[in-house]
C-alpha cells in the first residue's frame, strides 16, 4: 500500500538536479499559513518549492524555508518574473527584489511567467542571461511557452532553457510539449497537476486508485512522473502534503498507464485572455 511507505527526499527522482515532485504555492497568500506549509513540507521530505512574483507570497516562502531544519543548498527554489516586469531593466530589478523577499542569494530556477505583455524576447532573455552569468539564478526557465516560443528562446539565450512550466495533468497531457522537451533537453514542469481537483472524479483514475489502494491525487502525480514530467501540486494542510508526497512510492504498471492515457476528456483549467495558444 502506497500510503504505508516512508518517502524520504532521496526517494524523489530527479530531472537533472530538480526533484520531480515539488510544492506549488499559488493562492497560498496567508503569510503565517504559507510559511508553515513550506516549513512542514520541507520537514516532511519535499525539496522543491515553486513560487512567483504574482503570487504575492515570496517573503512568506522565504520565511518557511528559513524555519525548516533543511539547508538552503538542499532546497530547489523556483520563482517567476511577472508579465509586467519583463522589460530588460525590470527583469534585473525585480529579480533582485524577489531574492530579497525570499531571503536568499540565488534561486535555482527563474521563469518567464508568460510570453505576453512586456515580454520582448531579445531584451527579456538577455536580462535572464545576465542574471545567470552573475550566479543569481542557477537555471533559466520559461512558463506557458508553445513550441515556437521555445524555439525562439533557445536561439536567443546563451544559457540553456532548463524547463518549461505548463498546465499538465491526465486531462491535458501536453503530448506535443512533452515530446519537444524530450527531443531538446527541456524539462516539463506541471502546474495544476490535479486539474484543480477535477482528476478526482475521473472514473479511469478512480479505478487505478482502487487497484493500488491509493488516492486519485497519487495516481495522477505518479502518471506524470512516469511520463517524465515534474509536478508541483499546491497543498497547505499536512494531510494533503503527505498524500501528494506518497505518490513517489506508487509504481504504476503498463496497464495503469494505458488506462489513464485512454481518458477521452480534455480540459484546460488555466486559460487567461493573454495566453499564447
Amino acid at each position: 500500500m502506497s500510503d504505508q511507505q516512508q518517502v524520504t527526499p532521496e526517494r524523489v527522482p530527479l530531472a537533472d538536479d530538480m526533484p520531480m515532485l515539488g510544492l506549488g504555492t499559488w493562492q497560498n497568500t496567508d503569510p503565517d499559513q504559507c510559511a508553515e506549509s513550506i516549513a512542514n513540507a520541507l520537514e516532511m521530505g519535499y525539496r522543491h518549492i515553486d513560487t512567483a512574483q504574482a503570487y504575492d507570497n515570496e517573503e512568506s516562502v522565504g520565511e518557511g524555508i528559513a524555519q525548516a531544519d533543511v539547508a538552503r543548498e538542499d532546497v530547489f527554489l523556483a520563482t517567476k518574473v511577472w508579465i509586467t516586469n519583463l522589460a530588460h531593466d525590470d527583469v534585473l530589478e525585480t529579480a533582485r527584489e524577489s531574492l530579497d523577499r525570499l531571503g536568499v542569494d540565488y534561486v535555482d530556477l527563474l521563469y518567464v511567467h508568460w510570453p505576453s505583455d512586456t515580454y520582448a524576447p531579445e531584451e527579456t532573455l538577455a536580462a535572464f542571461d545576465e542574471l545567470y552569468d552573475e550566479g543569481l539564478i542557477r537555471h533559466v526557465g520559461v512558463s506557458n511557452f508553445e513550441p515556437e516560443h521555445l524555439d525562439e528562446a533557445r536561439d536567443l539565450l546563451d544559457a540553456p532553457v532548463f524547463a518549461n512550466q505548463v498546465e499538465c495533468h491526465p486531462l491535458l497531457p501536453q503530448d506535443e510539449l512533452r515530446e519537444y522537451g524530450e527531443a531538446n533537453d527541456v524539462n516539463l514542469v506541471a502546474y495544476s497537476p490535479l486539474a484543480r481537483g477535477e482528476v478526482f472524479d475521473v472514473p479511469e483514475i478512480q479505478d487505478v486508485a482502487a487497484k493500488h489502494d491509493a488516492s486519485a491525487a497519487q495516481v495522477s502525480l505518479a502518471w506524470l512522473r512516469e511520463k517524465g514530467v515534474t509536478a508541483i501540486p499546491k497543498a497547505t494542510g499536512e494531510a494533503h502534503l503527505r498524500d501528494n508526497l506518497q505518490s513517489v512510492a506508487l509504481d504504476l504498471d503498463e496497464e495503469d498507464i494505458a488506462t489513464i492515457d485512454g481518458i477521452d476528456t480534455e480540459n484546460r483549467v488555466v486559460d487567461p485572455d493573454f495566453a499564447p495558444w
